[in-house]
């Protein structure tokens, strides 16, 4: 009988684990028409690129520290775990040669920023996606 609840312990754990990695999208102004690839993403959230490819200003919108989101697509977008890039953007921001993205508290608030900018580009939970934003990739 322990033996029974053990295994079914660690099956209930890994079901919750697995679940509570959701899929991230990367969302824009719906009337941003310009590409964008999983490499521009990644160099728009580590500072190193500055517009889209249609030249107009990009401006990257992150989940605040410690979100699930923010640490599903810092694995999944930026290759680098939650520490990794605290001490990437402490070393930008010490030697002045860069300025991390704007940190908000909820994907409504991204969403809500998102549909009022179209400058801005962010990530959310993909559930929830709404018709006020367009999803550019989805990891």
């Amino acid at each position: 009988m322990k033996k029974i609840f053990k295994n079914l312990t660690i099956a209930l754990t890994c079901a919750v684990s697995f679940s509570a990695f959701a899929d991230v999208s990367v969302i824009v102004h719906p009337n941003n028409n310009t590409e964008i690839s999983k490499d521009d993403v990644s160099r728009i959230f580590l500072g190193r690129m500055k517009s889209f490819s249609n030249g107009n200003e990009a401006v990257p919108v992150s989940q605040e520290e410690g979100s699930p989101v923010r640490t599903e697509f810092n694995e999944k977008v930026l290759s680098k775990s939650d520490a990794q890039l605290k001490a990437y953007w402490s070393k930008l921001v010490f030697t002045g040669k860069g300025t991390p993205p704007k940190q908000v508290m909820s994907d409504a608030e991204i969403i809500k920023l998102i549909s009022q900018n179209p400058s801005m580009v962010g990530y959310v939970d993909s559930a929830s996606v709404d018709s006020s934003v367009k999803q550019v990739l989805k990891f």
